[in-house]
């Protein structure tokens, strides 16, 4: 069976390199092999190439790929900097992250808040928002804007305006072939929202999710100026749907699928999952990949996100503006990164703080080997005001290792209610007593008045004292004149 299943994995790539007519229209854009980036990307002047021939501007140009490319291979990776923390590896994308999927731990950080254009993993967004507003078996009519979105070398399965499918099958030619035409019909249909409304939302439940230093202007990924994201964004949005959204992972894992006849066109359409650390028998092949979503256009160069599991940990990884074909070893390279340097702790065997009643059982941060937890600093975020309830995010030098549901201790409320108690209603005259008791005079004035007012006091004492004694010599002087006189 085992043999059988090789020899399926190996035909399906060879089906994916070639070409199949009808059957799958995704070309250059989000293609199967990762673009390596040329002339395109890195222009020349005309300073430059004037008075050279073509293979002087061919070697001028390659060096100025190789720079560039280097230079995206030598930026700082922020994580390791973080003291004990494991060496992570440098890659050729500008922006890099590896988060563990549950906790929201971020094992490797490289530029994670840099602005990048995201291409195709846009899509990533655009599903979580069709799952959340919509029921597979809704209905999406292509429309003519639908269709009109794709220019030459865009990704697409040939949908003509008028044709109905379900989001079902839009999930998958989204999520697979990256068509699109199909996901802009997505956000035309689903929910009701409308096109511009879908959009909306996407903005919406990214910034919800953490994702704040991002905007979306169109469904797809397809270049605009405004159209960007970070590795960070990207990681919290796909951790949202890999977490709570079962059919990611369903149709990721599916390596080829079929959209039937529909009401326009008679004729069946097959396309492959684009992502190739899912097929056997290919340089990029990963076994641990269990959903993902790749993308490129010229301006965003290579992007992929990938989501890997082990009997450990599960991981999500990001890279952005990924120089020369080394978007598929880049992103293994951080997945094992994180597979053999880390392990899971679980919060309730570790934490002995007082602030707390209750933490939830199954919680956990992740570390390496060289951090223990009591070197953790902790965050307490209630659900409401007053509320006993809440959440505790754990970081490790600023960097975030993971969080719990926790139930909060009486000591831990009164002390907080101590800390931010307000003024009760009451009448004008108790609100003015108020407003004079809160306007307290500063501790160090206090000291100084305090010093100030020992001493004077000891002058005092002094004084009297020495009056005293004065006065006990004057009466005894006069006592001796008097004896001496009674002799």
């Amino acid at each position: 069976m085992r043999r059988w299943k090789k020899i399926l994995s190996a035909s399906l790539v060879a089906v994916m390199v070639g070409s199949l007519g009808m059957t799958a229209f995704a070309e250059d854009t989000s293609a199967n092999e990762p673009i390596d980036t040329t002339v395109s990307n890195y222009n020349l002047t005309e300073e430059e190439t004037s008075g050279k021939n073509q293979e002087e501007i061919k070697a001028l140009q390659q060096q100025k790929i190789d720079e560039v490319t280097q230079q995206a291979y030598d930026m700082k990776i922020a994580s390791n900097e973080l003291e004990n923390w494991p060496e992570g590896p440098a890659t050729y994308g500008e922006a890099g992250i590896v988060m563990e999927a549950k906790s929201g731990a971020i094992l490797y950080a490289k530029n994670i808040d840099g602005k990048a254009y995201p291409a195709s993993i846009t899509k990533i967004l655009t599903a979580l928002v069709a799952l959340e507003n919509g029921n597979l078996d809704d209905k999406i009519t292509i429309t003519q804007n639908s269709v009109d979105c794709v220019a030459e070398g865009d990704a697409y399965i040939g949908m003509i305006a008028g044709e109905e499918i379900s989001l079902n099958d839009a999930l998958h030619a989204l999520l697979m072939a990256s068509a699109n035409e199909v996901a802009y019909a997505i956000a035309e249909n689903v929910g009701g929202l409308g096109y511009d409304g879908f959009i909306a939302k996407m903005n919406e439940r990214a910034k919800e999710l953490g994702a704040v230093n991002s905007d979306f202007e169109n469904p797809n990924g397809l270049n605009a100026q405004n159209h960007y994201t970070t590795a960070r964004d990207m990681a919290l949005i796909t951790q949202e749907l890999l977490e709570n959204h079962e059919e990611f992972k369903t149709i990721a894992q599916t390596q080829q699928y079929t959209i039937g006849a529909t009401n326009l066109v008679n004729q069946a359409r097959t396309f492959q999952q684009s992502d190739m650390m899912f097929y056997e028998g290919n340089d990029y092949y990963y076994p641990k990949t269990i959903a993902g979503k790749t993308g490129y256009t010229d301006e965003a160069l290579n992007t992929l996100v990938s989501c890997a599991a082990d009997d450990n940990l599960e991981l999500i990884s990001v890279v952005l503006k990924t120089h020369g074909k080394n978007v598929y070893p880049d992103s293994i390279n951080l997945l094992e990164y994180g597979f053999n340097n880390f392990a899971k702790y679980t919060i309730a065997d570790y934490e002995d703080s007082a602030d707390f009643k209750e933490i939830d059982p199954n919680a956990y941060v992740v570390l390496p080997e060289n951090v223990n937890f009591q070197s953790l600093d902790y965050e307490i975020t209630q659900d409401d005001t007053n509320s006993s309830t809440g959440t505790v995010t754990y970081t490790y030098q600023g960097n975030p290792v993971g969080k719990a549901a926790v139930t909060l201790s009486d000591e831990y409320l009164q002390k907080d209610n101590t800390e931010n108690e307000a003024p009760v209603s009451g009448d004008k005259s108790d609100s003015e007593t108020q407003k004079q008791a809160q306007s307290t005079i500063p501790r160090e004035v206090i000291l100084v008045i305090c010093v100030i007012a020992a001493v004077l006091i000891l002058i005092i004492v002094w004084r009297a004292v020495l009056k005293h004694l004065r006065k006990k010599k004057v009466e005894t002087n006069r006592k001796r004149r008097r004896e001496v006189d009674k002799d």
